[in-house]
């Protein structure tokens, strides 16, 4: 199956959780509509070993489009064992998975232990070591543990893109020092929380910044008229391009042309 494609557009979510259950009765349409307004190209974010190979199978039937993560989000850190590492692997070294993850700390909820999130993470990065692969990297309350656990694997990783950075100036620094690249969501037109993210995205190298929807999660709260529907989606992406535009006081062509050609050169998208 293909949709259309545009060749002359440029915005690239690099964070979709499309095979989230929300999705279920209507994800050719969510596709439809993201490409309706030069969306073109969507990665699609595994949380764990089953979600990873649902969001494989979505980058085989629109190839043009999608490719896929595979890797084992932190809440899911409990479920991962030694015996899942061969399927995981084996996702990872399939062409259209294009990272590992989503993979990191989220001391915030402590869904899977410190321990057990620890290990996880750990065993991704030696996947992604192993594969030649950028990692797609979560990090919640956690900052200083992960900064300590990525670096000691950063040196042999092709790349890594701290997705869905809500941080500060500060974190947002550390992390471009380290040769992260950082991933903007919805979060950022979040009249009640968006306000330390709207100062830290003007600390972001252009070389470095990404855009991203997490959808269905991180609607941007901006929106006008507001949809019905509190789900968020890959269309609502220009949303997040115009308050990063805004607040960098750049204009959003430069913002979606950078972001894109960043995606590529992190990803090894084909152009």
């Amino acid at each position: 199956m293909c949709l259309p494609f545009f060749r002359n557009t440029s915005l690239i979510d690099i964070g979709l959780n499309l095979t989230h259950d929300s999705f279920d009765h209507d994800r050719f349409e969510v596709l439809q509509r993201a490409l309706s307004v030069d969306v073109t190209h969507m990665l699609i974010t595994g949380s764990d070993v089953a979600h990873s190979r649902a969001a494989l199978s979505l980058a085989h039937q629109f190839p043009e489009q999608l490719r896929a993560t595979a890797g084992v989000h932190p809440h899911h850190a409990k479920d991962l064992s030694t015996a899942d590492l061969p399927a995981l692997r084996a996702l990872v070294n399939e062409p259209s998975v294009i990272a590992v993850g989503e993979c990191g700390l989220d001391y915030f909820r402590n869904f899977s232990s410190p321990e057990q999130q620890e290990q996880a993470f750990r065993w991704q990065l030696e996947l992604a070591v192993e594969s030649g692969k950028p990692v797609f990297l979560h990090e919640r309350d956690a900052h200083e543990q992960f900064v300590s656990i990525l670096s000691d694997y950063l040196p042999s990783i092709s790349g890594a893109v701290a997705h869905c950075f809500t941080g500060t100036v500060d974190q947002v620094k550390r992390y471009v020092d380290m040769g992260l690249y950082i991933g903007i969501t919805g979060w950022i037109c979040d009249e009640r929380r968006g306000q330390s993210l709207r100062e830290a995205v003007r600390e972001i190298p252009a070389d470095r910044l990404l855009i991203e929807t997490d959808a269905p999660y991180l609607i941007p709260r901006d929106l006008h008229p507001k949809p019905k529907s509190h789900r968020n989606e890959p269309m609502y992406l220009p949303a997040v391009l115009k308050r990063i535009a805004t607040c960098r006081e750049e204009s959003e062509v430069y913002i979606a042309e950078i972001t894109t050609l960043n995606t590529q050169r992190l990803f090894h998208w084909p152009q």
